[in-house]
């Protein structure tokens, strides 16, 4: 909308074309209210909102004004956790700037990024990353939201559980149907007791639920897998036509690991599914390169899973510390057996 104001007030999404079997990418809040949401299928958005523009990615621009973005964060805190091209936590405890208020500091952002980059800019303010990470999205579009210390417990507890990191649909249902519609609920709850019924998440939740979040802003996340995925028009029919597209998937995932030069890295190998029903599966195993005997093995074992035709194939490398990897490696010369574990096996959009 910035480089075309026409668009302004209306559905707008960012998206592959529906005829070609396009997913969207991201959509505007006009979009949002017919129920569009990020990949959803192109075609499918269409027919919830036959007035939806829908535009290709322009991801020279994004990195652009991704840049401008990051380098007005860097004036004011050198703690910046870029989180995507356009979200990151700032740590301003010790700025200089704005009499170091983080209110006035996030304010004086936002006019910046409006100013220099042309586009609106939501932000939240709170003392640890989960709260400001939940004012954030309090008054979006192009709003700002303050949480202090001392509204951190009203705050936090009449939050839904959905709100909470990490809590996603099948979670939030299960806290639902155990009686936890808000944080004030779980707090009612043991550790145990949230252990109990969530394992290891629920120790997690125990904290998220009191607003307490010890994590840290990191100026250096890793990056965690490697990854190359497509679309198919018409679906691939069957397991015998998948496996000959594995050497052109196989090309391409090699190329990216180089250019990130990741080969140290790699400790798990991935194949990802998506069905013609839109059920998807992943499928992994140890293994310290790219070998496509293994992802032929995954594959077999994937595709057993719904036997129908495929829309959409991807392979990747998770990544681990370096120095770990290698000492695997003493003890594992040969290319490792297909031993998968089940990561997603029945996820739909």
């Amino acid at each position: 909308m910035r480089d075309d104001p026409s668009l302004r007030g209306r559905p707008l999404a960012v998206g592959g074309r529906a005829e070609q079997r396009g997913v969207v990418a991201t959509c505007n809040y006009e979009a949002r209210r017919f129920g569009i949401h990020s990949a959803m299928a192109t075609a499918q958005a269409m027919k919830m909102c036959p007035e939806l523009v829908v535009i290709p990615p322009a991801m020279e621009k994004y990195r652009i004004a991704s840049s401008q973005i990051m380098a007005i964060y860097q004036d004011y805190t050198e703690i910046v956790e870029p989180l995507s091209l356009d979200e990151a936590y700032l740590d301003v405890t010790d700025s200089p700037h704005c009499k170091g208020s983080a209110t006035l500091i996030a304010q004086e952002i936002r006019r910046r990024i409006v100013e220099t980059v042309g586009i609106t800019a939501s932000a939240g303010v709170g003392p640890n990353k989960f709260v400001a990470k939940i004012a954030s999205d309090w008054n979006k579009p192009d709003g700002l939201f303050l949480v202090r210390p001392e509204e951190v417990d009203a705050f936090v507890a009449a939050l839904p559980v959905k709100k909470l990191h990490g809590v996603g649909k099948v979670t939030a249902e299960k806290l639902n149907r155990l009686g936890a519609q808000t944080c004030a609920d779980l707090r009612g709850w043991s550790l145990d007791k949230l252990q109990e019924h969530m394992g290891s998440f629920g120790v997690r939740l125990y904290d998220l639920s009191r607003g307490i979040d010890h994590r840290e802003v990191n100026t250096s996340r890793e990056r965690k897998s490697i990854s190359t995925e497509e679309t198919y028009t018409p679906d691939v029919p069957d397991l015998a036509a998948c496996l000959k597209l594995l050497p052109e998937l196989h090309e391409h995932l090699l190329g990216r690991i180089k250019r990130n030069k990741a080969e140290k890295f790699i400790n798990k190998l991935f194949v990802k599914i998506k069905f013609s029903d839109f059920q998807q599966t992943t499928v992994e195993c140890v293994g310290y390169a790219p070998h496509i005997p293994t992802y032929a093995r995954l594959m077999e074992t994937g595709w057993a899973r719904a036997s129908r035709p495929v829309r959409l194939l991807g392979l990747g490398v998770r990544l681990g510390d370096t120095e770990t990897v290698e000492q695997l490696r003493l003890f594992d010369d040969a290319a490792p057996d297909a031993i998968p574990s089940i990561v997603d096996d029945s996820s739909t959009e």
